[in-house]
């Protein structure tokens, strides 16, 4: 592409036109305003972004060092926490604040449910998460090993029961069961339920929220409970509802309340032309207008963005509910530049930057047609952050990208992804940086786990990989982020949010254990489908995660000193057997990951692991499993030959698994040509030098050279 020669930036051509041509116009915005202010702003903020970045490399060598100077000596917690202060890793925790957070959106402060990730340059996925908001539990359960494995009739009626049972839990019948419900009827502003020619009622007559269709002969029954809402649909004509007592054909439940619709950890996104499609793809779901063309069981159809849901009111009155999912952007952290916009030193231009002024540009369409916010908030999700001082810079940076565009002050909220080390630690003073704007904070197990390893590399051999879900550091760091939320007053006002359950197949299991999730206090948490989002709704019924927060609010808040514990191993004498087994495991999953990221650009997919379990993957896998074998072999635990014989077997196994992949290359035997086993490599041997642990710079490089190899 040619560059376009302006206000002292160099801008890919397709980008340009892109701005001026499609996400401009609507906006009231004047072009060249916008570039004139863009320009100056960048130029502006690139230094302190930079600095900022050097920062992060000082402290880590100060560390680096602390434990170098230490080796053989025994480890004093005392010490490790007095210099931590000394060189300003843990800064002062001052007086207490509540955020002031005004104009959120009800997802965010009064709803607790299921949060989406979705990568924003696959349109269909993203279309896919946003109608999520509603789904069939019926098709949930049925569809998944979430009650049995076999699907026949007899699973059917399992499904059907479980429901009515679920229904008798969140929405009991005063002397009654669901089981026994053989008609519906609206009077008197009450909903009468008809059991065994007996008019009932519901126990809080108050859950009853409206309907469709004729009052003695409702198409669809509407219920709410812990501010979720439940759709009964009857029809005597469909197949399943002929056959049931109540003629119910489905039960519709809320399922995903927002989606972070993802340009980071999830996609491959390394020049203008990919930036410019997920840039497209989110000013078409801002806009409302974005499309795609599918194609499933032999039939083609255009998917959309599914309208609004029209119920008439208990009391008569029209009740209109969100039809589709809160979207919130997560821009990339400060860490990487792009390609697409050169400065006048001829350097890319930070993608964060970039990332914050498009896709606010992008979002201003929402203001008028109110697809996604009601309240005019634009939701930005920033990770990667260290420390308050980063926090404070992205606070400045969408202060000038708000009096750019001509948008009133804390229009843009934040949301901070606790899963650095130090924001950990600083949590607290991160919030304060933002407490105007701050909308979200939430824990994630393998970033923040990379960061651990990488910032405590020097301090020994890490413990497996295992192991460290069960360590003292990160149950601490769970609780201390819920903590220090509620402390900041975020009850109410934002989520606090908990990671991914990581296995779309294994739904039985989610069910049984992701109920921790709101029993921790997180008002959302992450789901790897819609499907999934669905099944963890229920969750949400069950508990009512704002009195839950009433409770932990009286507990005494977590240690700082055990979220520095280093999960380090005392005196590794593994065997060789269980060496090899845990860098096979590491190897598969950074391979089966990598080959696709490189040679197709898929930046999340579902790789199956060692056991062959299909576990959804993005960034953040990475970065955990090679800190993990770059730690090892810096600590000769094993060697490089071992671990390029492990990279070589697993490679050949990769390939296996994806033999069906009419697109795929394989790694094996020609190991010297493929650039993504290399880049595979180059994330292992030369992850010690990564900066914080980070993958994204090795793979930024290496997909731009098979790019250009094309």
């Amino acid at each position: 592409m040619k560059k376009i020669n302006i206000n002292n930036l160099q801008v890919e051509e397709g980008l340009f036109k892109f701005v001026n041509e499609e996400a401009i116009p609507g906006t009231n915005i004047n072009a060249d305003n916008f570039w004139s202010g863009f320009g100056k702003t960048v130029h502006d903020l690139a230094p302190i972004n930079k600095k900022l970045l050097e920062e992060r490399d000082q402290i880590q060598k100060k560390i680096d060092e602390w434990h170098l100077s230490r080796k053989g000596t025994a480890f004093n917690k005392d010490e490790y926490f007095n210099f931590l202060k000394s060189i300003n890793y843990i800064v002062e925790e001052k007086e207490d604040f509540k955020i002031t957070t005004s104009n959120v959106d009800e997802e965010i402060a009064n709803i607790a449910g299921p949060q989406l990730v979705v990568p924003v340059d696959n349109a269909r996925y993203a279309l896919n998460a946003a109608n999520a908001r509603w789904g069939s539990l019926y098709d949930s359960l049925y569809g998944t090993d979430a009650i049995s494995k076999n699907k026949n009739q007899e699973k059917a009626k399992k499904v059907i029961d479980y429901v009515r049972g679920f229904l008798d839990e969140i929405s009991p019948i005063d002397q009654g069961s669901w089981r026994d419900v053989s008609k519906f009827k609206v009077e008197e502003k009450n909903l009468t339920i008809i059991i065994n020619n007996k008019n009932k009622h519901l126990k809080n007559k108050k859950q009853f929220i409206g309907f469709n269709g004729d009052k003695n002969n409702p198409k669809s029954i509407l219920l709410k409970n812990n501010n979720l809402h439940i759709d009964i649909i009857i029809d005597p004509n469909s197949s399943i509802g002929k056959n049931d007592l109540a003629n119910i054909s489905d039960v519709i439940i809320e399922s995903a309340i927002s989606t972070i619709v993802d340009n980071e950890d999830s996609v491959a996104a390394v020049d203008a032309e990919d930036k410019i499609k997920c840039y497209r793809n989110w000013l078409g779901l801002m806009k409302g207008t974005l499309q795609a063309e599918i194609e499933k069981n032999g039939k083609r159809f255009t998917r959309k963005l599914n309208p609004d849901r029209d119920y008439t009111g208990a009391d008569g009155s029209k009740v209109v509910l969100h039809g589709r999912s809160l979207l919130l952007n997560r821009n990339v952290g400060h860490l990487m530049t792009n390609p697409a916009i050169l400065l006048s030193d001829g350097s890319e231009i930070p993608e964060g930057i970039m990332d914050a002024f498009i896709s606010t540009l992008c979002a201003i369409h929402d203001f008028k047609n109110k697809k996604n916010s009601r309240t005019g908030s634009f939701y930005i999700v920033k990770p990667k952050m260290h420390g308050p001082d980063e926090v404070r810079f992205t606070n400045d940076l969408f202060t000038k990208v708000e009096e750019i565009l001509g948008l009133k002050k804390y229009f843009i909220k934040v949301g901070i992804m606790d899963e650095e080390r130090r924001t950990t630690v600083n949590l607290k003073e991160c919030i304060r940086k933002v407490k105007e704007r701050v909308v979200f904070i939430n824990t994630g197990f393998l970033d923040r786990t990379g960061d651990e390893m990488h910032t405590s590399f020097e301090a020994g051999p890490m413990i497996f990989k295992s192991e460290m879900k069960k360590s003292t550091w990160l149950n601490t760091y769970e609780d201390w982020n819920v903590d220090v939320g509620l402390s900041c007053g975020f009850s109410g006002k934002a989520q606090i949010g908990k990671g991914m359950w990581a296995m779309p197949d294994r739904m039985a299991d989610m069910m049984e254990q992701k109920i921790g999730h709101p029993k921790s206090g997180a008002n959302c948490a992450w789901v790897p489908s819609p499907t999934a989002a669905t099944l963890h709704a229920t969750h949400y019924h069950k508990l009512d995660v704002f009195k839950k927060h009433s409770e932990i609010k009286s507990r005494k808040r977590a240690k700082l000193e055990n979220i520095l514990k280093i999960p380090k191993a005392d005196r590794p004498n593994w065997s060789v057997d269980d060496i090899n087994k845990e860098l096979e495991n590491n190897a598969q999953g950074i391979l089966g990951y990598v080959v696709r990221w490189i040679d197709q650009g898929v930046g999340c997919s579902k790789v199956p692991d060692i056991n062959n379990v299909g576990l959804m993957e993005d960034r953040a896998t990475l970065r955990i499993s090679s800190q993990h074998m770059a730690n090892w072999l810096h600590h000769n635990i094993c060697t490089k030959d071992q671990v390029m014989g492990v990279m070589k077997k697993m490679a050949a196994i990769v390939d296996k698994q994806n033999s069906e992949d009419k697109n795929y290359l394989p790694m094996a035997p020609n190991f010297e040509k493929s650039i993504a086993f290399s880049a595979a490599c180059d994330l292992v041997f030369k992850g010690r030098e990564q900066p914080s642990g980070y993958t994204e710079p090795l793979l930024h490089k290496k997909r731009l050279e098979k790019k250009s190899n094309h």
